[in-house]
């Protein structure tokens, strides 16, 4: 499908969400602060943070690009049936020009205690993607007849993980999105909406004093047929209140993460992503927030993943 010249931008941002032009699969929404959220990346996350927990993510990327992608994200997950048994539940709404993704998963996670605090969680998850573009929004005063169709398909998807934790060290090894889907356009064109993805997090708290931590974490992400990338990040956590950070993602940006502990309950969040490499031409950075709220009604028995 040939890109008119007022698509330019659209089929930029495009090539640049997919890595490069090896592929058409698209990728999940990525985010910056999943070192904080971690049932975004891994089913078996969930109830990890030991009562009913509510988190809202906003991310707007590539801010002052038209048309650039917007993630909005709630993700709710507790423990149940005498803290062995966790279940969640994620909605992200995902936008990219005239595309728009909406997923809705269920989780379910099971604990098994390993020392005295430390839990080997496995994790499955399965829900519905809804995919949609609007080629007729593109059409203007153009009779291209590879704009005058829509998409509208929703599709089951499925997903799971294994996760480790204690109070330093967590390591999880997941596939979020394991269903691969793919959709006919028209007679001459078929678009892969969707190709399987697979993520290891692992991520380290080093004690420096009584009230100063250093927390190394790296995330991995393989989606067969485009390139390996990967994030590595470093935090500075004062007194479990306070959390300042850095990350770097593979020739894609530089971001800087700030976290706030206001209470043992509530938490808040701000990550800006800096771009380098080649996304250095869609404009500035990306902004992200997050909000959590823990509901700490249950008594802790599960090491705390923060």
């Amino acid at each position: 499908m040939s890109c008119p010249l007022n698509l330019y931008r659209i089929c930029l941002i495009a090539l640049a969400v997919l890595g490069c032009a090896r592929s058409d699969a698209q990728q999940k929404p990525q985010f910056t602060q999943y070192m904080f959220n971690g049932l975004v990346i891994n089913p078996a996350y969930a109830g990890a943070d030991e009562a009913l927990s509510l988190t809202l993510i906003d991310r707007h990327q590539w801010v002052g690009v038209e048309n650039a992608p917007t993630t909005q994200t709630l993700a709710a997950h507790t423990l149940v049936r005498k803290k062995k048994v966790g279940v969640g539940l994620s909605v992200i709404n995902d936008k990219i020009g005239v595309y728009q993704n909406i997923n809705a998963l269920g989780s379910f996670a099971y604990h098994i205690q390993t020392g005295k605090d430390s839990y080997l969680s496995m994790g499955l998850q399965a829900g519905f993607n809804n995919n949609r573009a609007n080629y007729l929004s593109l059409q203007g005063n153009s009779n291209d007849p590879n704009l005058a169709s829509s998409i509208n398909e929703t599709y089951f998807d499925f997903g799971f993980g294994i996760y480790f934790r204690s109070p330093r060290f967590h390591m999880g090894l997941s596939s979020p999105q394991f269903v691969p889907k793919q959709i006919v356009v028209d007679q001459s064109a078929n678009l892969k909406i969707g190709d399987t993805h697979y993520f290891l997090f692992s991520k380290y708290r080093i004690p420096l004093s009584h009230n100063w931590d250093l927390e190394p974490s790296t995330l991995v992400k393989y989606v067969p047929a485009l390139p390996l990338s990967y994030d590595v990040n470093l935090n500075l956590i004062y007194r479990r209140i306070l959390t300042t950070g850095f990350s770097y993602r593979g020739n894609e940006s530089v971001d800087f993460l700030l976290r706030a502990q206001v209470s043992p309950q509530l938490q808040f969040g701000y990550a800006y992503d800096y771009p380098i490499g080649p996304t250095t031409k869609l404009g500035s950075g990306s902004h992200e927030l997050m909000v959590n709220y823990v509901f700490k009604y249950i008594r802790k028995n599960v090491s705390s993943p923060r």
